[in-house]
């Protein structure tokens, strides 16, 4: 039984075949799975309430399988760009100048970070949208230095976000207008006598919006507007404010489970048993909507939901809820996001650190690790733990963490470009090994190494206190290039496993051969201070010699990719002819080629290289090309038709090679080659 939400879809895969079944039921649900024998799977769906309303996904891959659901309940949406970079929580900053001094002090240690968090506290009593104006007097003000304190961005104008909690739960009393209005329209949900309900809740006596009441959804948009109008909104927001959604499923402290009665009455006259897993997804989805229309042109919202089902991935990202600062609850959550991915929910994390204790600076470090290679990335803590922002760590830690919060904005370019995929295809963006070999058995019980996306990264987060080591398995007959040192390590064909050193400040990250791995590297504080960097690009040779890649931009703010202003850009290293004893390095527009298959739900027919947005990158450039594997010391690296370009080589381990060891790598320096541009070099031996 879930907690916090429900995505009622179950996945059978074999090496044969992959088969799906989704059932769109709203209310408690148990399935009980027993496997007859190794060939065969029996499950057995219990509902309390609804209707039998099964789909059934035939497969026959599990790409198949990810695209039928898609289909049936949507895609992850595609994020703001910001949203993937790091989020610093707690419960809670205690005033204005609180959120003003953690910013300064990310800022002198440079260390990146694009959204801070306010969680209960800020509100008065407890009366969400109302601000506390003893500890935060000026919040507009607040939240503009938030976005401002860094240098102005070309693309988006602001640098940092804040997001904001605003539960469901609304304070019984007169004076607060939420409540009020609500009241008076009818939009609370009612008892069994249906009468409105009274329960308890971080806001004492407590009424709950009815989102299933078709009244409220012009309605809750109106409030989130920042423009004062007839009607009471929340002017003391900007439109830098997004939007936390916790206790959604519903939480309720002197209910029965600790939620809602299930014979309370939602509009139509139905019982809160036959739609709770619904409530959550509802909550999340109107505040999307509500956060998206108070500008014109719209913008990305930024929703985190607790509360979840089959559906809700396209209103946002999910986070695992009230989890422990224990190693076995930092373990646990990995799987538990994958699951996730799994479920359609790409968007999702485990708050870092554990919302619950204080971990000691190892286990933080590992909790870092762990969070920077999930989608959603975001420290969070309980109000009773010690503060744990980075910059208060001793060293080696504080240097340690520093570097992987680098390290993640460093990527954040792979993971932007696995969000488009995820948003087309419905493919998640954690992908256990089923989903990257599904013909590998001996990979299908792996649920703690993963793949991002198509970018051919492979990552191991260590989750045991005093580790040293890590044992990876590599599914295939294929070269794995350890991503910080080019260390050469080899597959089989039946798989194979592999020791590797994981010492605190080392992360079991590997390139898998054949891919090409986009970057920017230069240091930033934020990701939207990045948006003209150059990037560099990492070429890991496969055993034959070829490798390929995908780089997606956009502005990362607005809808304007559904227009075509974006650039899609596929790079591909292969030798012209078999025999060849020389290697291409290309960059062609995927937008021109695929313009159908480049944005979700918009099947573009044509597509212009030369739209708004690839216009005001026009100067960004491949800084750094770094190719790794090559058999041979070049003779000769050149732009195709052009002159000689400066380059270095290291000899070591060749792709084809079949022994281990440090890799050979190429350093191309500043080719100035533009992303926007097709363009060749060709590397001679």
């Amino acid at each position: 039984m879930s907690i916090y939400g429900s995505i009622p879809v179950l996945h059978a895969h074999s090496t044969d075949s992959t088969v799906g079944i989704f059932h769109a039921v709203g209310s408690e649900t148990w399935i009980d799975v027993a496997h007859g024998s190794a060939k065969s799977t029996e499950t057995h769906w219990v509902s309390e309430s609804g209707i039998m309303d099964i789909f059934l996904m035939p497969g026959p891959t599990p790409e198949d399988i990810f695209k039928q659901y898609s289909t049936l309940t949507g895609t992850s949406v595609l994020p703001a760009q910001w949203s993937l970079g790091y989020h610093q929580c707690r419960w809670n900053y205690v005033n204005s100048d609180d959120i003003r001094t953690v910013q300064k002090r990310f800022d002198e240690e440079d260390m990146p970070v694009d959204v801070f968090w306010l969680d209960i506290e800020y509100a008065e009593d407890h009366k969400y949208f109302i601000w506390d104006k003893k500890n935060f007097p000026d919040p507009v003000e607040m939240i503009n230095d938030v976005a401002a304190l860094g240098r102005k961005c070309l693309l988006t104008g602001i640098r940092d976000q804040m997001v904001v909690i605003v539960d469901p739960h609304l304070k019984r009393v007169s004076d607060y207008p939420v409540y009020k209005k609500a009241s008076d329209l009818g939009f609370l949900v009612k008892n069994k006598n249906n009468d409105e309900y009274e329960g308890w809740c971080w806001s004492g006596s407590s009424a709950w919006m009815d989102f299933f009441h078709p009244g409220t959804w012009t309605w809750w948009t109106t409030l989130f507007k920042t423009e004062k109008g007839s009607d009471w909104s929340w002017t003391e927001s900007t439109n830098a404010v997004h939007i936390w959604n916790d206790m959604n499923e519903p939480s309720v402290f002197n209910g029965p489970e600790i939620t809602m009665p299930k014979d309370n009455i939602h509009f139509g006259g139905w019982e809160h048993r036959d739609v709770h897993n619904i409530n959550g997804m509802l909550y999340s989805n109107l505040t999307y909507q509500a956060v998206r229309e108070r500008t014109s042109p719209s913008t990305r919202p930024f929703v985190l939901t607790r509360s979840f089902y089959a559906g809700s991935q396209r209103f946002g990202a999910m986070w695992t809820g009230d989890n422990l600062g224990t190693w076995e609850h930092m373990a646990v959550g990995v799987k538990i996001v994958l699951s996730v991915n799994i479920g359609g929910f790409s968007f999702s994390g485990s708050d870092v650190g554990g919302f619950f204790g204080n971990p000691d600076p190892e286990m933080l470090v590992r909790w870092y690790q762990v969070g920077a290679f999930a989608p959603f990335f975001r420290a969070h803590a309980h109000l009773d733990t010690k503060r744990r922002e980075p910059f208060l760590l001793d060293q080696p830690y504080k240097g340690i963490v520093k570097g992987i919060l680098r390290l993640r904005y460093s990527l954040l370019p792979v993971w932007y470009t696995a969000f488009r995929e995820t948003s087309v295809t419905g493919l998640p963006v954690l992908r256990p090994h089923y989903v990257a070999f599904p013909k590998d058995a001996n990979g299908f019980n792996i649920d703690d190494q993963y793949f991002i996306g198509s970018s051919g990264l492979l990552v191991k987060p260590v989750t045991e206190k005093g580790a040293k080591e890590a044992t990876v398995y590599l599914p295939e007959d294929q070269v794995y290039y350890d991503y910080f040192t080019q260390h050469a390590y080899r597959g089989a064909a039946k798989g194979k496993e592999i020791t590797v050193p994981a010492d605190l400040h080392q992360i079991p990250l590997f390139v898998r051969g054949g891919s090409i791995v986009s970057t920017r590297e230069r240091p930033r504080r934020s990701s939207t201070s990045m948006n003209l960097d150059p990037f560099t690009l990492r070429v890991a040779l496969s055993k034959t010699g070829t490798a390929r890649g995908e780089l997606y931009l956009d502005d990362g703010v607005t809808y304007e990719h559904q227009q075509g202003h974006f650039v899609w850009r596929e790079f591909v290293a292969e030798k012209p002819q078999k025999q060849s004893r020389s290697l291409r390095l290309s960059s062609k527009d995927l937008g021109a080629s695929r313009p159908q298959e480049a944005v979700d739900g918009v099947a573009l027919q044509t597509f212009n290289p030369q739209n708004a947005y690839a216009k005001s990158i026009t100067d960004v450039r491949v800084e750094k090309i770094v190719v790794v594997g090559l058999n041979e010391k070049p003779k000769s690296v050149k732009i195709e038709g052009g002159t000689e370009l400066a380059w270095e080589y290291g000899p070591g381990v060749g792709a084809a090679d079949k022994k281990e060891g440090s890799a050979s790598v190429l350093h191309i320096k500043d080719p100035k080659v533009l992303v926007t541009q097709d363009w060749a070099i060709v590397i001679e031996w």
